[in-house]
């Protein structure tokens, strides 16, 4: 079976979904191999001849390799003005690769002016006319090389800038190959399997659409006679180890699926349902050490929406053999300095943390179960510890109003020595949420694939006010200004851990 990640997403990790596949399915005697399209794709179309026709593309154009290598040594990352200068060089030579055909590309985005993503009449035509994706030339070439042999492929759809390159890949293996059985999983895949009256609209074209973890669907897919025995470590040995932009090879792990806190209001997560799946937290500490050893990565991502509070007690007497980052909670565990202390002497470099707003009274109405007083303290803690944080904050939930917004500008005026960098992201509702049935909805995006609802804020505090709020006074006090400009662009959290 032939395992493909497709593009888009960001080139700088190994690609964790087909990995952890192709474990269990070679742990089950099954014949397994991975492409990693997204990072072949994007490389591909970097090194393509571009009309250079201004000073910028020309510039980006002679340098492209130089960039490359730059992006992949540490020496880029201790000179924030020279990894900016790489990335966004290397991204116009993207977004000028389908600017002729309506696409535009980059690092982290793929977008067509013909087809959305979230029709699935869209994506039905994308795999009827694959021939005129942007990435056709490549994946025409490149899939015949590696489907002789097999029976099977799979595709790993997470991200919505994945699925128009995803669906031309199917058309075009229907069409040459059309015995090939073809499956499809992943994030995005498994939220549409769970939208509220789900029906498959890719009957004719796709053979499986697997929701959730894929490994006990695939090995019975394969004939296994056991399906449910399936614990093995992933496999990254047939990914191209040394070709991904970042300074040491990051790795990623999943110790658990779901959240363990499950309680917030406004989380995809509990709208569909999705379950805690852990793994043993001794188990999940010796995988990663193992994983460390084999492959001597630079970092380790911590893939969890959170991190349990049991494998972070782990951390305190045990390291997972390499610096790591994640995300975690707003946990009292974190309120000890010598906790905090703790982490960073395991290898702890960066914590993502979703505070979503900083005035008492909404964090209650979303039920995030966070204390700001806590929250402050952990905040210092982690700063004196050496320990960087990676800000999460949501705007415009039914929860919060303009003037509680500003009590999250006045929190984080407060604590911006000790915020590293910051994410601003404003509140889409999903369709099966419990704030959903209490509002007044309206069609968000134009497509049967959509996962959120437009909604009437209860407090008028809709996403143009938001939006203006954001621009006009947020981002324009100085000391949020200032987190702002050390974002990594483009590649954001994956890239933050090495600035810290």
């Amino acid at each position: 079976m032939l395992l493909i990640f497709p593009p888009v997403a960001k080139p700088c990790e190994l690609p964790a979904g087909i990995a952890r596949l192709a474990g269990a399915l070679k742990a089950n005697g099954h014949h397994c191999r991975l492409l990693d399209a997204n990072l072949e794709c994007l490389l591909w179309l970097i090194g393509n001849p571009v009309a250079a026709g201004d000073t910028w593309t020309r510039r980006a154009a002679m340098h492209r390799t130089r960039h490359l290598e730059s992006l992949r040594e540490p020496d880029c990352y201790r000179t924030p003005d020279r990894y900016r200068r790489s990335v966004s060089d290397l991204n116009r030579l993207l977004n000028l690769a389908g600017q002729e055909r309506g696409v535009v590309a980059g690092f982290s985005d793929f977008q067509d002016s013909r087809l959305s993503p979230l029709r699935s009449a869209d994506l039905l035509r994308s795999a009827e006319q694959h021939e005129q994706n942007l990435f056709a030339p490549w994946f025409s070439q490149r899939l015949p090389e590696l489907l002789g042999d097999d029976d099977s492929v799979g595709f790993s759809l997470n991200y919505l800038s994945q699925a128009l390159a995803t669906f031309a890949m199917i058309g075009f293996v229907r069409k040459h190959f059309p015995g090939l059985r073809i499956v499809v999983g992943g994030g995005l895949a498994t939220s549409w399997v769970r939208r509220p009256g789900w029906t498959n609209p890719f009957g004719g074209l796709v053979d499986e659409i697997v929701a959730g973890a894929g490994e006990a669907p695939l090995l019975s897919l394969l004939g296994s006679d056991d399906p449910g025995k399936y614990g093995s470590l992933p496999d990254y040995s047939g990914l191209p180890l040394e070709q991904y932009l970042s300074p040491g090879l990051i790795l990623p792990y999943s110790a658990s699926s779901g959240c363990y806190w499950n309680r917030c209001s406004f989380c995809p997560e509990l709208a569909e349902g999705n379950s805690y799946c852990p793994v043993p937290p001794k188990q999940a500490l010796a995988e990663m050490n193992k994983l460390s050893i084999e492959y001597r990565p630079a970092l380790v991502h911590i893939l969890d929406n959170a991190i349990s509070p049991a494998l972070l007690d782990l951390f305190q007497d045990s390291a997972p053999g390499a610096p790591w980052y994640g995300f975690a909670r707003f946990s009292r565990e974190l309120a000890d300095p010598d906790y905090c202390r703790g982490l960073k002497n395991s290898g702890c470099v960066m914590l993502k943390l979703g505070l979503e707003s900083g005035d008492q009274g909404v964090l209650d109405r979303l039920h995030k179960g966070i204390d700001l007083g806590v929250a402050s303290r952990i905040l210092e803690n982690l700063r004196q510890a050496g320990i960087g944080v990676y800000l999460y904050l949501l705007f415009g939930t039914p929860a919060e109003t303009l003037e509680d917004a500003r009590q999250t500008l006045a929190f984080v005026r407060a604590h911006h020595e000790s915020i590293g960098f910051l994410n601003l992201a404003l509140f889409n509702m999903p369709l099966s949420s419990m704030d959903a049935a209490a509002c007044a909805t309206e069609p968000f995006y134009d497509g049967d694939l959509s996962l959120y609802t437009g909604f009437r804020h209860p407090q008028g505090w809709d996403r143009r006010e938001v939006r203006g709020f954001l621009e006009r006074e947020f981002k324009r006090e100085p000391l949020v200004a200032a987190i702002l400009r050390r974002d990594p662009p483009l590649f954001t959290s994956n890239h933050a851990p090495f600035f810290c």
